[in-house]
């Protein structure tokens, strides 16, 4: 198989599932990173292949009654009104157990959000399912990953999966060093941890910085380059990205995970 093949990105599909689920066990990573625990017989089947898949979470406040759509011959069917959904990376996935890891990004306000400050075993929530995965393969030489709080999930689990003699550099922002964690990887692995140290979410300098002086030690003939961050500073950091190395625009993804200002945004940034 050529070099090329074994570095195409591909799509795939997976047939859509909502699912009910209870939380297991809660835990505090980080001051805004909580992670969740899920369990429950309707997680059989569950399938996430891709590092940066997503599932709808349906939140419902404790003591109110979730409400799920329902799959009609020509997709989803939702109920009015229809219930509040956000995208979060599964963490984890343990099939012979049926639980499901979900870390959360909290202190920003939001349904989700507040659903999860508030989580405690035996609340539930609702699941939809990853619809589709992009599958990036692990062959290239180097990886260059870039997020906030919000992309550690997904990029943990790419640095977990990498092989041995695969070389990643990940920038990760978050608002101090309280906020860093072990990322365990089989690959040679540099982390570069950019402090806010107070400064407001959704800024492009420091982690557009670090990007860029991170590109500048990769090789861009045989790398994959992955950002996920607030929406502005994504696009953004696409473009300085390219413009300060030749990498090839189709051994990038560029996501959106959030945006200043708009509830629920979830957005791949193209040209």
């Amino acid at each position: 198989m050529s070099n090329a093949l074994l570095r195409q990105p591909r799509r795939v599909r997976h047939e859509l599932k909502f699912r009910r689920a209870r939380v297991e066990a809660v835990e505090q990573l980080t001051p805004v990173l909580k992670r969740i625990v899920l369990t429950g017989e309707e997680l059989e089947g569950f399938f996430s292949p891709g590092f940066d898949d997503h599932v709808k979470v349906f939140p419902a406040p404790r003591g109110e009654a979730l409400v799920l759509p329902t799959l009609g011959p020509d997709g989803p069917v939702f109920p009015e009104p229809r219930p509040v959904a956000r995208d979060y990376t599964p963490r984890a996935f343990d099939a012979a157990n049926r639980r499901l890891t979900i870390d959360f990004a909290v202190g920003h306000g939001g349904p989700a959000t507040a659903w999860a400050e508030d989580a405690r075993p035996g609340d539930e929530l609702g699941l939809g399912g990853p619809r589709g995965s992009f599958l990036i393969p692990t062959s290239f030489a180097e990886h260059l990953l870039v997020g906030d709080e919000a992309a550690i999930p997904a990029i943990a689990r790419r640095l977990e999966e990498l092989p041995q003699e695969a070389r990643a550099i990940a920038c990760i922002e978050v608002n101090d060093a309280a906020g860093e964690l072990d990322l365990p990887s089989p690959a040679d692995v540099e982390i570069a941890w950019v402090h806010r140290n107070g400064g407001p979410r959704g800024r492009a300098e420091a982690l557009t910085a670090a990007a860029i002086a991170a590109a500048k030690r990769i090789d861009p003939a045989d790398a994959y380059v992955w950002v996920a961050c607030e929406s502005s500073v994504a696009r953004s950091m696409r473009a300085a990205l390219l413009a300060a190395r030749p990498f090839n625009p189709k051994w990038m993804k560029v996501a959106g995970y959030w945006r200043l200002g708009r509830a629920g945004s979830h957005e791949v940034i193209e040209d």
